[in-house]
């Protein structure tokens, strides 16, 4: 066959294999999304969602007298004095007057413990939350009153276990009945008094834990603030619009992270996000989408290949070549739903390893099956497709493939003449098996 004929075989080859390649990577994207879809909100009411605390809301309420002239009434009618005008006496209300006030202290305590769950095609990241805050507020105000501490829960529907509420050493479970997601406790205070309330609860969430200091979330004031955070697991990261920690240090395999403030005036929390595992769905389509460009290094590395050792692997062979390509991600896409997703990697890139060297082995014969072809087949397929993952290292890893690649074939081929490859005198003897 001429050469331009064939090279304008193994492209289409390639073009067949790449529609075929997006179509199931479109497939799979779309069983993933529409699992996604139904799951998250059944994981959501089984486990918890995204848990967002606010500190607790402090208002101090107090009665205001305020005297004022009343007209005398007797029996619905006017009472008059002596010299004639309407009787007028002083009578004195009270009027009830609130302001919210900033707490003086705050030591908060927030242990978390992942658990990831798996179902179908998606890894959901879980965890198990144990919440211990501890707050102080000193009343400098003149006038003596009802202190009102308001602790909304992070989730209003949410599981909370061993829920504790402290004023003053003294439990109020008598006193607070959760309502609107919510519980609120009257404290009687005087000139000078200060107040120290706990609060603590066990909880589950997914995705991500956040304090928010601020109740507004706009800038605010924090006094003589710590909160201390602690981790079973190494992979850490922070929420959008929180701070980092004024210190961390490893702990066992996880971290204990402090933030620590004498006085601080910032819009921001805390918080952490649960590090998640390698997503099967995504991961599927990702690996479909790139699969072309391994397929094309292979193709070409093969036809040079070919050329070099005046070994003919036909069109035909490059086609049977790009269906054993195509079984790994096929595989991969229905068996990492049931499978480990390492598991279900190892598995599809022995069945398409063994597929294309056994192949081979028949069609040219075991050397160029096993070396040329099984280890391109390991650095082009198996190996690209390890990079996928690692976030961020995909384009970096195809770059370093495509320069080795060029640089080989430039090496292999810089004595080759390339018109008499192209002529049609240009034949290839096939060795003996």
């Amino acid at each position: 066959m001429n050469q331009i004929l064939r090279l304008f075989a193994l492209v289409a080859i390639l073009a067949g294999a790449t529609v075929a390649w997006v179509a199931l990577g479109g497939f799979t994207s779309a069983r993933t999304s529409s699992q996604q879809g139904a799951l998250y909100g059944a994981v959501a009411d089984l486990w918890g969602q995204p848990q967002e605390q606010v500190a607790p809301g402090v208002q101090f309420a107090w009665q205001v007298p305020i005297e004022q002239d009343e007209v005398v009434r007797e029996f619905g009618k006017v009472v008059y004095d002596e010299a004639g005008q309407p009787l007028v006496r002083r009578k004195t209300t009270y009027e009830t007057r609130q302001t919210d006030v900033d707490l003086a202290s705050s030591d908060i305590a927030v242990d978390l413990h992942l658990d990831q769950r798996r179902k179908g095609l998606m890894w959901f990241p879980l965890y198990d939350v144990n919440f211990a805050g501890t707050w102080s507020y000193l009343h400098d105000d003149p006038h003596p009153g009802t202190l009102r501490i308001r602790f909304e829960f992070p989730v209003a529907n949410g599981l909370y276990d061993d829920f504790r509420f402290s004023v003053d050493g003294r439990e109020q479970a008598d006193v607070f009945k959760p309502s609107g997601g919510a519980v609120e406790v009257p404290v009687e205070v005087t000139p000078g008094q200060l107040v120290r309330f706990s609060i603590g609860y066990k909880s589950r969430g997914m995705t991500q834990w956040t304090y928010r200091p601020n109740r507004d979330h706009g800038v605010g004031q924090l006094e003589q603030f710590k909160l201390v955070m602690t981790t079973d697991f190494a992979d850490i990261d922070y929420p959008s619009f929180t701070m980092s920690p004024s210190t961390r240090e490893r702990v066992g395999g996880g971290w204990e992270l402090a933030w620590t403030f004498r006085r601080l005036v910032a819009g921001h929390g805390m918080g952490m996000v649960m590090p998640e595992r390698v997503q099967p769905g995504p991961l599927a389509s990702s690996l479909s989408f790139s699969a072309p460009i391994s397929l094309g290094l292979f193709m070409l590395w093969i036809y040079v290949f070919g050329l070099l050792r005046r070994i003919e692997v036909h069109p035909v062979n490059h086609l049977f070549l790009a269906a054993a390509f195509f079984s790994f991600h096929l595989l991969f896409a229905y068996s990492a739903d049931h499978l480990p997703v390492e598991a279900a990697f190892a598995l599809s890139s022995v069945v398409s390893v063994a597929l294309v060297v056994t192949y081979l082995r028949l069609v040219v014969g075991p050397r160029f099956a096993f070396v040329e072809a099984g280890l391109a087949q390991l650095l082009y397929l198996v190996g690209f497709s390890l990079a996928h993952f690692w976030e961020g290292y995909t384009g970096l890893t195809l770059t370093v493939l495509g320069i080795v690649t060029l640089f080989a074939l430039m090496q292999l081929t810089g004595r080759m003449r390339w018109s008499e490859v192209f002529s049609e005198h240009f034949s290839a003897d096939v060795p003996a098996k």
